[in-house]
């Protein structure tokens, strides 16, 4: 694994893990909400999977996430992160682009879309509106916090970036999402993958249905049964499905 540095159009320097078996074919991983580049360590594993199917892949952490450059959190900021990270792939030579994004970062995967983009895959997919409840989430002090600042704190001791600012607007991001302006020019074959153990996949699955309407007749819609939107207990289940993908799609 090479530990690679290249800068977003504000400056700022993106850090990503990139693994290498020397492919003309790069996947760019997108972590989701408040994550970093390991996703806690599916992202290691699912590259893992990835180089042995004879591609490189490319993990990254977002601005103000794991060990990138400090920022406020916002979809428009992560989008011109990943689309500065397809930049930097192009740079290096390589020849055909896909995507994975996981929850948050599948939103940021279909805004990125373009079409130097030949498949993608999106775990957990953010394809429609929703509405989450933030005070479930985040405590009394954290939302005080919000609403004085205009943003909030989320600590992550465990991690190697120890807090995460979370900025008002993409809290009210996840609510604005218009689904027809989001798919209508994406025309590459997507797998869509969800679960159906948790209340969130359960709502994210139903945007999923009619997502399905508006992309190409080659994309897929799979749903792991058991498995929530962490996918942490059928990872491996998940990796079959997205390498079978990619290999379809790809070679």
């Amino acid at each position: 694994m090479n530990k690679v540095n290249f800068q977003n159009s504000r400056g700022l320097n993106i850090v990503g893990n990139l693994n290498s078996v020397d492919s003309n074919t790069v996947i760019i991983m997108a972590h989701g909400f408040t994550s970093n580049k390991a996703s806690r360590g599916r992202f290691d594993k699912l590259a893992e999977a990835l180089n042995k199917a004879g591609y490189d892949a490319l993990a990254i952490d977002f601005s103000g996430c794991g060990e990138s450059d400090d920022d406020f959190l916002t979809v428009e900021k992560e989008v011109d992160d990943l689309n500065s990270a397809i930049q930097f792939v192009k740079s290096k030579g390589y020849e055909r682009i896909a995507l994975y994004g996981h929850s948050l970062g599948s939103l940021i995967c279909l805004k990125c879309y373009s079409n130097e983009i030949v498949t993608m895959v999106l775990s957990g997919a953010l394809t429609g509106p929703m509405k989450y409840n933030w005070d479930e989430f985040y405590t009394k002090e954290q939302m005080q916090e919000l609403e004085e600042k205009g943003y909030l704190t989320e600590h992550t001791p465990k991690e190697v970036r120890k807090k995460v600012l979370v900025d008002k607007q993409i809290l009210k991001d996840f609510e604005m999402i218009n689904q027809e302006n989001l798919l209508r020019d994406v025309n590459c074959p997507v797998l869509i993958i969800h679960g159906n153990n948790d209340e969130e996949e359960k709502q994210l699955y139903e945007r999923s249905k009619s997502a399905m309407t508006l992309l190409s007749n080659d994309s897929k819609l799979k749903v792991i049964d058991g498995a929530d939107h962490s996918f942490l207990e059928h990872f491996r289940i998940l990796v079959v499905l997205t390498i079978d993908w990619y290999k379809k799609h790809l070679n």
